[in-house]
């Protein structure tokens, strides 16, 4: 199958020399990019992209996507992390399979409709039989490349955790059931669907032992590590009062340091943690809106990419962002950066970098997250004819002036939105069902 994407206004490729071309074509081939230029022709589909800034789709590094069931929960919207954390676990107590299945097709849709073509997911919550055999089954029907990590909690209230002890597992549980995802869905091949990780919750809901545990087993299986780090003052309160150090030397000692593992929201670390972060090549997802919802503070992104730590962006569950959108999420990082360090602190095409090939690196995904020969044919189209952009001088800087919203989104060279249009599954059906289930949560 051939598919030719043509006469686009101008293309953002993200290749090595952040090439910007006007009036191109893109040719596919088998989901893999095998020409780029003008005059293409020869292909079994044509996709008209005039009027269209074309660029890599966007990485998603780090969502829960069973929230998209509780957001805007009363109790919950102007709660602080831990306080926020304690509204919501009875809620998701009451989850199944079929909560988790429905709420991951929404959360995946809404990502799709804002240019997202590769999601990451930390599910660390099995109530009611739920699997992460749900989450993938959902992102299979919906047509996303997908990340799913197996997360944990093994401390629960009357051990001193925040989970209530019924969201609990045993260790070993878990870790076997690691062992299982992984032999049944990782996929390590270039071009990858699905790709797995490990992913204990956080420093306060799991324990050391499992902390490390979880890195031996995913290094075994060659398969990637992450977590939340660092995300608000009180997280690193309770790293200096448990475990004697900053959030980052814990990490570093149970061997969560490395080009294999990326950490959650890092809005707390200090110098010593960017440098550590950068001299290991450890990841980082940066999750604003969830980080200014929660009031967490302002990540210090401008000094990691300073420091070449590898970023990239993350819409974190809809529960404490409320929406999944990850364009708008690549607007809010620049404009942060920008509160805290000047207009010059960070541009719209930085911004868009991050999103798409910092995305892609931090989950060692370099066959994504840019436009160029051999790339695999991720990509997203957005219509610059309309309102949004009227005026724009730059379609490139899409995180200035818009569209939010993709006209067309290809994953592997299949359309999974068409005419700004989910096409892969019934979108109306699937959110009159979760409407249903929020409801009955709500009960």
């Amino acid at each position: 199958m051939t598919t030719l994407v043509q006469n686009a206004k101008l293309v953002l490729t993200m290749d090595a020399g952040l090439s910007e071309l006007k009036e191109a074509d893109i040719l596919i081939e088998d989901g893999v990019i095998t020409g780029i230029g003008s005059g293409l022709s020869g292909a079994d589909e044509v996709i008209d992209a005039r009027g269209c800034l074309v660029t890599p789709g966007l990485v998603n590094t780090h969502h829960h996507l069973y929230q998209t069931l509780t957001r805007a929960v009363p109790g919950g919207q102007d709660a602080l992390l831990f306080g926020w954390l304690q509204t919501l676990y009875p809620i998701w107590a009451r989850f199944g399979p079929e909560e988790m299945f429905v709420s991951a097709q929404i959360g995946l849709a809404e990502l799709a409709l804002s240019g997202c073509t590769l999601s990451s997911d930390h599910l660390y919550l099995y109530p009611g039989g739920a699997r992460l055999d749900d989450t993938i089954a959902a992102a299979q029907e919906i047509g996303l490349r997908f990340h799913p990590t197996r997360g944990a909690m093994s401390i629960g209230e009357s051990d001193g955790g925040l989970p209530p002890d019924t969201l609990v597992e045993r260790e070993a549980a878990i870790l076997e059931d690691c062992i299982r995802v992984i032999d049944a869905h990782h996929d390590p091949r270039e071009g990858a669907m699905v790709r797995v990780g490990v992913a204990p919750c956080s420093p306060f809901s799991v324990s050391r032992d499992l902390m490390r545990d979880a890195a031996r087993l995913a290094r075994d299986k060659g398969v990637m590590l992450h977590t939340h780090l660092a995300e608000n003052d009180q997280d690193v309160a309770y790293s200096l009062e448990k475990f004697g150090c900053r959030p980052g030397q814990y990490a570093e000692d149970l061997g969560w340091t490395g080009p294999d593992v990326w950490h959650a929201h890092c809005v707390k670390l200090d110098r010593q943690e960017i440098d550590l972060f950068a001299r290991t090549r450890t990841g980082v997802s940066h999750c604003p809106c969830s980080n200014c919802r929660l009031g967490s503070g302002i990540a210090p992104v401008r000094a990691m990419r300073d420091a070449q730590v590898p970023v990239g962006l993350g819409v974190d569950g809809s529960a404490s962002n409320d929406s999944g959108s990850l364009s708008a999420e690549a607007r809010q990082a620049m404009l942060l950066q920008r509160v805290a360090g000047g207009a010059d602190a960070m541009s719209a095409r930085e911004a868009l970098f991050i999103a798409t090939r910092g995305g892609a690196e931090v989950l060692g995904r370099p066959d994504c997250g840019q436009i160029a020969i051999g790339k695999r044919a991720d990509i997203a189209l957005w219509n610059v004819t309309g309102i949004e952009s009227a005026g724009s001088w730059d379609p490139a800087a899409l995180l200035l002036a818009g569209p939010t919203r993709v006209q067309t989104l290809l994953v592997e060279g299949r359309q999974v939105v068409r005419d700004g249009q989910i096409v892969t599954i019934d979108l109306p059906r699937v959110i009159e069902r979760q409407n249903a289930l929020a409801r009955a949560l709500a009960g």
